[in-house]
């Protein structure tokens, strides 16, 4: 029983930590089971079946605070759902390309210290630079079995196209439909996910609960910038050596 609990903790502070700034952990929960060592083929069903779940509840409470801008997340989505289901499909040697993807995230962890305004005005992002960034995100997503947050908010931030709130508010649910396309993409079957899938959903529902609330009611934009940096290092560190 005692293992049991020790091996659920970390999925509940992944949930936590992922949900305060709008995301649903795929990568977080990725890097745990690769500590586990759980089975391969169980990887990518069971982190997106967790961020479905999680994510939803980003969703619903970043919308009800009042942070959620339709014109920056509808051009995304569109673009990207596609591209996830086609990700999702796609079996490729992935070694090379996680070094890349983990420089590229090494970047945006670098880039969003660096001393910026939050009072500066946000920019008006040109729908074809919505419609290129989404279906890069979501085939990218689908390919490595996360929902895309990890791209999108440190993306939506340093290209001023809102403030860490706002990022946080349209990756949710970004995150929760690329998720199901990526699932889609899968086709997985019960026996695909992890065998005490259960026991995450309620592990990852509860610390999702509390990160969501925190993240969307009380965190400040530098608490949400300083957590958004915890998850993209936990991303990376996944990349690199998961």
């Amino acid at each position: 029983m005692t293992e049991s609990i020790l091996q659920l903790l970390p999925f509940f502070f992944v949930a936590l930590l992922y949900a305060s700034v709008g995301h649903g952990g795929a990568s977080g929960y990725l890097a745990v089971m690769a500590l586990f060592g759980v089975e391969a083929g169980i990887l990518r069903p069971t982190a997106l079946g967790l961020n479905v779940l999680v994510s939803t509840l980003g969703t619903v409470a970043f919308f009800k605070e009042g942070h959620f801008r339709r014109h920056l997340f509808w051009p995304l989505i569109i673009a990207a759902v596609p591209m996830a289901y086609l990700g999702g499909g796609v079996h490729v040697d992935e070694g090379l390309f996680r070094k890349i993807l983990g420089l590229a995230l090494c970047f945006a962890l670098a880039r969003l210290f660096l001393p910026q305004r939050e009072t500066v005005p946000a920019r008006i992002a040109p729908r074809w630079q919505l419609l290129l960034a989404g279906a890069v995100m979501g085939f990218l997503s689908g390919l490595i079995g996360v929902g895309g947050g990890i791209f999108l908010t440190p993306l939506v931030i340093l290209m001023r196209w809102g403030n860490a709130k706002t990022a946080a508010a349209i990756s949710a649910p970004f995150i929760l439909l690329n998720s199901l396309a990526g699932l889609a993409g899968l086709q997985p079957e019960w026996a695909d996910f992890h065998g005490n899938f259960p026991g995450l959903a309620v592990t990852v529902l509860a610390g999702g609960l509390i990160g969501s609330i925190w993240g969307s009611r009380y965190a400040n934009l530098w608490q949400i910038r300083w957590a958004l940096g915890g998850v993209l290092a936990v991303a990376v560190l996944k990349l690199f050596f998961a």
